[in-house]
């Protein structure tokens, strides 16, 4: 698989990484994430779940492992993975974030399942936890959701508390969300410590609905940025299991070139010049075989004119993703 180099100095990344987001807890956003799990989902058999997945990624060619604290025990599911497998550091790469406190208790009731809190003592708190778990495995550390209102880009205790991490030899990177996503990532590219970038990277969502990161996306990338893309099937409504009426044109390209539309969906973000790696989300053998289809899909100047109709205005994207149910 083609890679990319992490902030041009650091070890590559693979284009395709895999996100941990549905594989660490039981319940999750994703369209049909319940019916993913056919041998249950109490701890050990999500742990054995989530074991073949990270077997069946690697033997695909992933390299890039992307995890959070807030995603239950996906840091343990990886780190256990890891040790049983005797997979060597310099094989692979993983990163984690910090920011939310994982609340779910390992239910599906309807409770609140996660908390966003970006305060310097979560920092420090979440930070002992990864590294604890990851040991010198974790190689990228990223703030976890970043938007304008919790202003942490602003906080000059929380980047300091990151510029120490820096200088233990770790890349930080900025994962941004919600409708001012754009401001996010521009904000970030402009912090300096110690005369240089204090990130590395950048993650956004970015899809064929939601598209208004693009120019901050392309920005960082030109500015020597890595650019990581998150939900790019934008939680399964860019899957056979999306119903909006909207994705007949996704379906209809699909039909033409004969190819899934999730891979459809994954090439048109796989074409981005500025795009160096793309999560999948998957969460089944057959999901993720079906999203790697995408590097095989070649997307014609009409093929992407015919998706244009899927643009989605941000607001009435964001307020969509809000009432997707945890499953």
């Amino acid at each position: 698989m083609e890679t990319r180099r992490l902030a041009r100095n650091g070890p590559p990344l693979t284009r395709f990484g895999l996100g941990m987001a549905a594989l660490g807890r039981p319940a999750y956003i994703t369209l049909g994430h319940a019916g993913d799990f056919p041998d249950g989902r109490d701890v050990r058999s999500m742990e054995v779940h989530a074991e073949r997945m990270l077997d069946h990624a690697f033997a695909a060619g992933i390299r890039y492992f992307d995890g959070a604290r807030s995603y239950g025990r996906a840091e343990q599911f990886l780190r256990g993975w890891i040790d049983s497998r005797r997979i060597e550091r310099e094989q692979i790469v993983v990163g984690s974030k910090w920011g939310y406190r994982y609340t779910g208790d390992w239910q599906i009731d309807g409770r609140v399942q996660e908390v966003k809190d970006h305060g310097v003592a979560m920092l420090k708190a979440q930070f002992a936890d990864s590294d604890a778990i990851l040991g010198s495995y974790l190689r990228l550390y990223q703030i976890h959701s970043a938007a304008p209102e919790t202003r942490v880009l602003d906080d000059r205790q929380v980047l300091d508390e990151l510029m120490r991490l820096r200088e233990r030899g770790l890349f930080l990177g900025v994962t941004a969300t919600g409708p001012r996503q754009l401001d996010t990532i521009r904000k970030a590219i402009e912090i300096r410590a110690g005369g240089l970038p204090l990130f590395s990277t950048v993650q956004a969502t970015f899809n064929l609905l939601e598209r208004t990161a693009g120019p901050g996306l392309r920005e960082a990338h030109e500015a020597g940025f890595t650019v990581l893309v998150k939900e790019a099937l934008a939680n399964g409504r860019l899957t056979s299991k999306g119903t909006e009426g909207r994705a007949d044109p996704l379906r209809g390209v699909a039909d033409r070139l004969a190819a899934p539309v999730d891979a459809v969906a994954l090439a048109f973000v796989l074409k981005q010049p500025w795009a160096d790696v793309v999560l999948s989300g998957a969460t089944t053998a057959a999901q993720l075989d079906s999203n790697l289809r995408a590097l095989a899909v070649d997307l014609s100047p009409d093929d992407l004119q015919a998706l244009e109709p899927l643009r989605t205005p941000a607001q009435e994207y964001w307020a969509e993703r809000a009432r997707l149910p945890w499953n």
